[in-house]
């Protein structure tokens, strides 16, 4: 399954960010990839991508990628296959795995909506499900928008967590940006919980023809007793089963057995509306510009050793 990020759409929101693309496809393969200039370094990029169906057509992906890459003087090729067939073959071919950086995560949940409703709600734990049926009860109104101007709700709300959380997010205009490109193409969508009139969590959702994906979420944590997001995402799983959607994509979860890790705490939250784990190959680098690579490399250690 191609993933939402090698999609046409996509790539026509990566422009729309001022950002240069490629793509390229072949006998069972093809990728959308972006060229991203960073700190010491200039990368080909492509998000969960290549897209391949068996290893010959994988080593084309990447015989591609490469010589697009060295025609721009790029200092390395990355990679997000999400196929983990193919980790051997990068681990003898020289590419380097990336661990130091929270990239696209390298393990998701999806739940399988060909079931029924009654099923979905079964699989959920039983505060989720009763969650998802009876927000209303505790007078909690959610609705769907594909307005770009709403996005200004989900706007507010990032901010506020990452606030008080600490933590960095994309730019005000890189949401804005999101809507105006996907939202008026039917591949994404907002939801807004309200209480009493106020907008207290909103989701973004990104639509495939086949998958609804859990893309971002922020919460008013002066609602938190009513557990607003929890009801956003039951809810969006359930339109998604009723839109005729096969998949719902939690969108990344913490590696198995690693309580401690910092995305612990939302993985649990995400687990409790059912589904499956599925692993992905992780993210690959293939330096080009060796020296320029490693020093990159060194600057990243460096700065996660001062963090």
């Amino acid at each position: 399954m191609t993933s939402f990020v090698q999609s046409p759409i996509w790539q026509t929101f990566q422009q729309a960010l001022g950002r240069t693309t490629y793509t390229d496809s072949g006998d069972g393969w093809s990728y959308l990839a972006t060229r991203e200039v960073g700190t010491l370094n200039t990368r080909l990029y492509a998000p969960y991508g290549p897209a391949a169906t068996d290893e010959k057509a994988f080593r084309a992906a990447l015989a591609s990628l490469q010589a697009q890459a060295t025609s721009q003087g790029s200092t390395f090729v990355r990679i997000e296959p999400t196929d983990p067939q193919f980790i051997p073959y990068l681990q003898k071919a020289g590419w380097q795995p990336v661990t130091y950086q929270s990239l696209n995560p390298a393990r998701t949940q999806i739940i399988d909506l060909s079931l029924s409703r009654d099923e979905l709600l079964a699989q959920m734990s039983q505060n989720s499900r009763n969650l998802t049926r009876n927000y209303a009860k505790k007078g909690i109104a959610i609705s769907v928008s594909t307005t770009p101007t709403d996005i200004t709700h989900f706007i507010a709300l990032m901010r506020r967590v990452a606030q008080r959380n600490g933590i960095g997010i994309h730019s005000e205009a890189y949401f804005k940006t999101q809507a105006e490109t996907l939202f008026p193409a039917g591949a994404a969508k907002l939801y807004l919980a309200r209480k009493d009139g106020v907008v207290i969590a909103a989701a973004i959702a990104y639509d495939s023809d086949t998958t609804r994906y859990y893309a971002h979420a922020a919460a008013d944590d002066a609602y938190r007793k009513f557990s607003p997001g929890t009801a956003l995402l039951g809810q969006m799983i359930l339109d998604a089963q009723a839109e005729g959607k096969m998949h719902f994509d939690l969108y990344g979860i913490a590696p198995e057995n690693q309580p401690n890790h910092p995305w612990a705490g939302f993985t649990r939250f995400k687990q409790s509306f059912g589904g499956h784990p599925v692993d992905y190959a992780g993210t690959w680098d293939l330096p080009l510009n060796k020296p320029s690579y490693w020093l990159y490399r060194g600057y990243q250690t460096i700065r996660r050793k001062l963090r």
